[in-house]
């Protein structure tokens, strides 16, 4: 299973939207995709490191430095194919390069 982590302010509304997004459309592109939405300060490197892709809904420093590669999924949140479209080919794109599937 290709894991993914998002994160907002309460870890409820916005990261779970984008989890929900995330894995009905990988799913319907044939990817085995589990989310998990968290607190954006609960996140320490040891999490991030632990997880394939960070799903950001915006830009964020941490203070440290993770090789797990980062998505800009705020665009999700809009609903409009235009604007998540290009979210979901990075995630794909990301998870095709890395041999995750």
């Amino acid at each position: 299973m290709i894991r993914v982590l998002t994160a907002c302010g309460t870890g409820i509304n916005s990261s779970h939207q984008i989890k929900d997004a995330i894995e009905q459309e990988m799913r319907s592109r044939g990817y085995d995709v589990g989310c998990d939405a968290v607190v954006i300060n609960n996140i320490t490197k040891e999490m991030m490191d632990s997880y394939d892709i960070f799903a950001e809904i915006a830009k964020t420093d941490f203070g440290f430095d993770s090789a797990t590669p980062i998505v800009d999924a705020g665009p999700i949140l809009y609903r409009m194919p235009a604007l998540a479209n290009p979210v979901f080919d990075e995630i794909e794109r990301i998870i095709t390069i890395n041999g995750m599937k």
